[in-house]
């Protein structure tokens, strides 16, 4: 993944957020450090606006499709209300180990939980509805994660999907590049699909931000 804005456009936008909280620093620290694919983390900027995106929606009840290290379940949990809750969703143990142990040293500890196993599976085994969901996990199965998780929409709610614009590669994916292909088809589904407004924004890798039609 690169971002589709220059390097210095991106580092003016950084420096022009506010900064991370140490904890998220830390585990971005250790990310580049010891994990394999680092650009999957979220980052300072995608980060914030993840934070401010439940703040302002008021969400208390917020779906992560794909943990990886933390960053971007620990960056929501600061704008949760008082007793908002996480449930982040994990595959790779791997990636949950380093995101438990920093969810645990975190001024959210108690915020976050985190569910390691296949996302469609846990998905199906919550009740209730939630409040926002951000899908940024294995590309080709984004039309199932978006699928499983629109009827569980709360009446305002919102979902929010990663890497939409996929580094630019959507314009003319690859047939041989699966991602490239399931993004761009993605994104086809949703601007076509009545029962959703959506709206894609140049953030990062492109960030689609959707909630229910009006009926």
């Amino acid at each position: 993944m690169r971002p589709l804005a220059g390097e210095d456009i991106e580092g003016y936008a950084e420096r022009h957020s506010s900064p991370p909280i140490p904890a998220l620093r830390a585990l971005a620290e250790e990310t580049h450090r010891t994990l394999a694919s680092p650009q999957m983390l979220t980052g300072p900027i995608e980060g914030r606006l993840l934070e401010l995106l439940v703040f302002a929606s008021g969400a208390r009840r917020v779906l992560e499709i794909g943990t990886f290290s933390g960053y971007s379940a620990l960056a929501m949990a600061a704008g949760l209300p008082t007793g908002g809750q996480i449930i982040t969703c994990e595959i790779s143990p791997e990636h949950a180990a380093v995101a438990r142990r920093h969810f645990q040293t975190s001024p959210h500890a108690g915020r976050i939980d985190l569910r390691e196993g296949p996302a469609l599976e846990t998905i199906a085994a919550l009740d209730g509805l939630f409040d926002l969901v951000f899908i940024d996990a294995d590309k080709p199965a984004y039309g199932d994660y978006y699928e499983a998780v629109l009827p569980r929409l709360s009446p305002r709610g919102l979902i929010v999907v990663d890497n939409t614009l996929w580094s630019g590669r959507v314009l003319d994916p690859d047939p041989q590049d699966t991602s490239s292909v399931a993004m761009a088809a993605f994104n086809d589904r949703v601007v076509s699909d009545p029962r959703v407004t959506c709206v894609m924004l140049t953030v990062r890798d492109g960030v689609t931000l959707i909630r229910r039609a009006p009926s």
